[in-house]
């Protein structure tokens, strides 16, 4: 073998060896986000502590500290991560709804770009298992905010609410900060959770094992009833 083709051998196998040591630091990065979503979901921020998520990792403290920082820091990134899953899995219908708002969008045209996102948000909050991880942390904040409340408010909470507010404002015709299609749009979107944070018992309730495609398709459903509801305004 010549010089020239030893050193050409040496330098591919260099990248290779970068990139299997930056996958294998992705999954310990990720390992650890997903024991602190499970920790922080199952108590407070103050009651966790960065130990117990290193040993529910299998990581080393110090290695929690190394891609984290402190508590807070691990914190706010798990928030930062739900936003990121959050739009992944939106981005489609949430472009393609606020597209026709930027012109006179109104009535059926405004129901129907309703109804794709409800489906969508339906789709990941309801039949998805992986939300199924981070809700808990999510219910947390809203019930007693934390570090990570201002992250979610700002990129999930704030542009969720107002895009479906703003459709169903244009359902009506009226103003886009419409107070009434505020209420309605939080009546929407509080009405999924009871298929995560109260999961239990609306299995119960509906006497189902689980949710799957069938019984996805019957929450939909009945939330395409409650947006076809709303074309009627409440009265003022």
């Amino acid at each position: 073998m010549s010089r020239k083709t030893s050193a050409l051998r040496k330098k591919a196998k260099v990248p290779a060896a970068v990139s299997a040591g930056y996958r294998k630091g992705e999954e310990t990065r990720q390992r650890i986000l997903d024991a602190a979503l499970k920790a922080f979901g199952a108590a407070s921020f103050k009651a966790v502590t960065t130990r117990r998520i290193s040993e529910a990792a299998d990581v080393s403290l110090p290695t929690l500290q190394y891609y984290f920082g402190d508590k807070e820091g691990l914190y706010r990134a798990c928030a930062e991560t739900i936003v990121e899953r959050y739009r992944g899995h939106m981005a489609m219908a949430g472009t393609r709804a606020a597209a026709p708002l930027k012109t006179r969008c109104v009535g059926e045209a405004a129901r129907a770009q309703l109804k794709a996102v409800i489906e969508a948000l339906g789709g990941f909050l309801v039949g998805s298992k992986e939300a199924q991880l981070w809700t808990p942390f999510v219910h947390r904040e809203l019930r007693d905010p934390g570090p990570a409340f201002e992250i979610l408010y700002e990129n999930l909470w704030r542009p969720g609410v107002e895009l479906i507010a703003r459709l169903i404002a244009r359902i009506w015709d009226r103003p886009d900060d419409d107070p009434d299609a505020r209420i309605r749009a939080l009546l929407l979107i509080f009405g999924l959770l009871a298929f995560q944070p109260g999961r239990s018992l609306s299995l119960r309730t509906m006497r189902w094992s689980s949710i799957g495609p069938e019984e996805l398709a019957k929450v939909l459903s009945s939330l395409d009833a409650q947006i076809d509801a709303i074309a009627a305004p409440v009265s003022t």
